[in-house]
């Protein structure tokens, strides 16, 4: 299969760059009306309806990657398809990993018919087992590995490339899923996000994340990410070079510069300005050098997406 040919060597560690897409839940619930219980996109996939909105979405993003000359990662609309979510709205172990499959499906389909676009790498998204803001609990890394392994075995079965595991918000969370992955024989990439002090929710910075993760995994993970977080709130963190840097890969932030329980709260979109986002893109930059995924959170969409891309290919 094509997608699993990048899982020996994916693209993103040749330094290829990918851009992927925005906020998937913010743009279906204030762009296009669209009600997702417990914010779970993956609902979406039970009916053609659903399922044509979502291509409709990552054409979108397909045709900015083409626009610029660039590779794309497709990020699955998984986020929340993981068993405790799925407990919680309604679906059975079954009919999860059906709609787990058929959102790879549906990104190798559209892979195949923008063949123009390459690389395109199909990640299998997973989220948190609690709160992406807050969690209310949080799981040994034994539980953890327990919790998302059947998400994570599930994509082994398809043309998913890697795992890709967003807003993580503690260490432990990460390090279960990194051992899922390896055990499943998929690469991972992990995602932290930050509140606007420029720490992990745990209160545990970056660079402390970053450094436990890969000392209990050996390094497991092919790389690190920064998401739901404005750029402003980690600029600080990431202002003086160092060694750690060099794990960070990808970078999809928000739109807005308010925290997380700001947001939590806000009835209306807080877009940002895509042309600003852009800009503190590229003064990140300058320390992660690295950065080759680029993509955007809360509040962003595909006009963000193709400011970065420009601004970017441009510099």
């Amino acid at each position: 299969m094509t997608g699993r040919r990048h899982r020996d060597l994916l693209p993103q560690l040749e330094d290829r760059l990918l851009i992927t897409d925005g906020g998937l839940e913010t743009t279906l619930i204030f762009h296009e009306g669209i009600d997702l219980p417990l914010f779970s996109a993956f609902v979406l996939l039970a009916d053609d309806e659903g399922t044509a909105t979502l291509r409709r979405y990552y054409e979108r993003y397909l045709a900015i990657a083409r626009e610029h000359g660039l590779g794309i990662l497709l990020e699955s609309a998984t986020w929340r398809a993981s068993p405790g979510w799925a407990t919680r709205l309604g679906y059975s172990e079954a009919e999860l990993a059906d709609l787990n499959r058929k959102a790879i499906r549906l990104l190798a389909e559209l892979r195949d018919e923008h063949a123009d676009v390459r690389p395109a790498v199909i990640s299998g998204c997973v989220g948190p087992e609690g709160d992406g803001y807050a969690p209310a609990a949080t799981l040994t890394a034994e539980e953890a590995q327990r919790y998302h392994t059947p998400q994570i075995e599930t994509f082994a079965d398809t043309e998913a490339s890697l795992v890709t595991a967003i807003t993580m918000t503690y260490a432990e969370e990460a390090i279960g899923i990194a051992r899922a992955a390896r055990a499943a024989g998929l690469p991972v990439a992990i995602s932290f996000t930050l509140e606007t002090d420029g720490r992990l929710p745990s209160g545990e910075t970056l660079a402390a994340a970053i450094a436990r993760v890969d000392r209990e995994t050996g390094s497991e993970p092919a790389y690190y990410m920064v998401n739901c977080a404005h750029p402003t709130h980690f600029a600080h963190v990431v202002a003086e070079p160092a060694p750690w840097l060099e794990r960070v890969r990808g970078l999809r932030a928000n739109a807005s510069r308010r925290s997380h329980a700001e947001l939590d709260e806000a009835e209306e979109l807080d877009e940002g300005d895509p042309e600003e986002l852009a800009a503190e893109y590229l003064d990140l930059a300058r320390t992660l050098r690295r950065l080759v995924v680029l993509g955007g959170c809360c509040g962003t969409d595909h006009r963000h997406v193709d400011a970065i891309a420009a601004a970017w290919t441009a510099r």
